[in-house]
């Protein structure tokens, strides 16, 4: 009879302690895979070491004129942008990409039929033009404003000091012995050079 009562007391507090320490552990939560997926140790870097730092991309912005006002919007490793300001409105986004950390960005390029300043040009889009200085660099403009036309996109891609930035490019290759970067794009062959 002793053992009989000690299980009918002992079964309650079992089953109480089960449900306690079920209740108390948490679900695991739909985003702690991608979390895990994403942060994986040994994954290459998303931005190249070798990618241009983003203030070097600024002196080679177009400067405000007349109604319109160009400011630095964003600056990061391999990347810079400015906004085209009208009376307040933001006209287009301008803006420069080291595309070494992101050769697919070059392949749109290689089958360019159209040119600005002697660059390949592509539309990507209804909003947006850029174009492809030495095989590296994406200078480009995206309309932000429905009035801001594809002839006006062309006319700011002009507005860059495009040659600077082509010789940002041959005077980096001069300097650098390295070897290029596993990540870095395919070089397009022949590399177009701005008319004089």
């Amino acid at each position: 009879m002793l053992p009989t009562r000690w299980l009918r007391r002992l079964a309650p507090m079992l089953v109480g302690l089960i449900f306690l320490v079920t209740a108390c552990s948490s679900a695991p939560n739909k985003y702690d895979q991608v979390q895990k997926d994403t942060t994986g140790f040994g994954k290459p870097a998303a931005v190249s070491k070798e990618a241009q730092k983003g203030g070097t991309f600024n002196q080679f912005f177009p400067k405000s004129e007349g109604d319109f006002d160009v400011v630095p919007s964003q600056e990061k490793k391999g990347f810079a942008a400015y906004k085209l300001n009208k009376d307040g409105a933001t006209l287009a986004t301008l803006s420069i990409n080291d595309t070494i950390s992101l050769p697919a960005a070059v392949t749109k390029y290689s089958t360019a039929t159209e040119n600005i300043a002697g660059y390949p040009s592509v539309n990507q889009g209804t909003t947006a033009t850029g174009l492809l200085v030495n095989g590296r660099y994406q200078v480009k403009v995206l309309s932000k404003s429905t009035s801001f036309s594809q002839t006006d996109r062309v006319d700011w891609l002009q507005k860059f000091d495009l040659k600077g930035l082509a010789e940002l490019e041959v005077a980096d290759n001069k300097s650098s012995d390295a070897k290029q970067s596993p990540n870095a794009p395919p070089a397009l062959n022949p590399v177009l050079q701005p008319a004089a």
